[in-house]
Order: structure tokens, then C-alpha cells, then sequence
């Protein structure tokens, strides 16, 4: 396992280099976010979900989250009502995941079985959006939460010491938060709060 010491506003483009090579190569890294530390992998990584579904000790239904650099990216894997579009553009980057209907572009193991549906996420923080940029798109996320555990870990050191073995990288760039993220239903005819986390949910009121 790699530890990859990063820093947090100004991420050393050799760093990155060598993340998105383990990326490209299938790997499954553990990153911060604007919300919480997450587990990650490419989209084509079909092993790799596997491995973070084991981590995370969750069923077959468990819902990733695509993680993406900017809407451009995000528009290749979902469709996007203007009423939408306008909503996740006034809101990202930043703490909010968003469910709306996916395309063809998205591994059937991502969807929800039934509404066919997934979440996406434009976070804010430097680190993650370098990595994305470099990588070219979007990584399958999970907040990294332990079995048996009720909040996310918060420091790299002690995650590498946990999921050696596991992972194939850890990126420290500091302490990370516990709040998770505001989701948010777009598919339906108004927006519905799903889970009230660290996005402002006044402008769905």
C-alpha cells in the first residue's frame, strides 16, 4: 500500500501523477473530500467495486456515488432536466450529492435496480478536484465508513494502519471531516431532501 503525504490547497502534480496511474491501473485509493475521507476507484473498475463493497461490509443494492470534477463530467452519465441543471450548478462544488436518472454511460452495478437511477458529487476540495482533472473521469466513491463503526475516520495514519492491505493508497492531506454530504432527489417534479448533511437546505425549503 502506498501513503501519499499531499498537500491539502496545493497538490504536487507528481503525487497526482502516481494516484492516477494506480486509478488507471485498477486500484482502489482512500482520498479526502470536502465532507469526509472516502474509499474510490475508476468507473470501469468492476474488481474494485467489488473490494469496496467488501470493505465497507454493505449488500449487492448498496448505492455508489459518482464523483466527478465538473458538469461537464457529469452530464456524460446522467440526463439533466434545466430545472436541474440549474439546481447543481448554483450548488457545487460543495457538500451535496445529487440523484438523477442515469444514461447508458453508468455500470448497471451502480444503479439503483429499480428507478435507475444514481447519485453524483462535485466536492470542493483541491486535492480530490486535481486528481479528477488528471484522471479524466469520474471515480466510484463510498464515504469510508468501517463496519461496526458510526462516524468516518478522520486521519489518514490511522486508516492506513486499518485497511493495509485493502487499499492500494491512502492520501493524507489533513484531517477530514465526519459530516456527510446533502442528498438530494432531482428525479421527481420538485427537488426532495433526502438527507439533510453539510449543503444548505434552505433553497429547498
Amino acid at each position: 500500500m502506498r501513503f501519499f503525504d499531499v498537500h491539502p490547497e496545493n497538490p504536487q502534480p507528481r503525487a497526482v501523477a502516481q494516484i492516477v496511474e494506480l486509478l488507471e491501473s485498477d486500484g482502489v485509493i482512500v482520498y479526502p473530500t470536502d465532507s469526509s475521507f472516502a474509499l474510490g476507484c475508476r468507473i470501469g473498475n468492476a474488481q474494485g467495486i467489488d473490494r469496496m463493497r467488501r470493505i465497507r461490509q454493505v449488500d449487492p443494492q448498496h448505492q455508489f456515488t459518482l464523483v466527478c470534477s465538473d458538469f461537464s463530467q457529469v452530464s456524460q452519465f446522467v440526463t439533466v432536466s434545466n430545472a436541474a441543471f440549474r439546481i447543481v450548478k448554483a450548488c457545487t462544488p460543495g457538500e451535496y450529492t445529487f440523484i438523477l436518472p442515469a444514461t447508458r454511460e453508468v455500470p448497471r452495478r451502480m444503479l439503483h435496480p429499480k428507478r435507475k437511477t444514481v447519485g453524483v458529487r462535485i466536492p470542493r476540495h483541491p486535492v480530490v478536484r486535481a486528481i479528477l482533472t488528471a484522471l479524466g473521469e469520474p471515480l466510484v466513491s463510498t464515504t469510508l465508513l468501517l463496519p461496526g463503526e458510526e462516524a468516518p475516520m478522520t486521519q489518514a495514519w490511522e486508516i492506513s494502519e486499518r485497511l493495509d492491505g485493502d487499499v492500494d493508497a491512502v492520501i493524507d492531506a489533513g484531517e477530514c471531516g465526519i459530516v456527510p454530504t446533502t442528498v438530494v432527489d432531482l428525479t421527481g417534479p420538485a427537488p426532495e431532501v433526502l438527507r439533510v448533511g453539510g449543503g444548505d437546505t434552505s433553497r429547498f425549503d
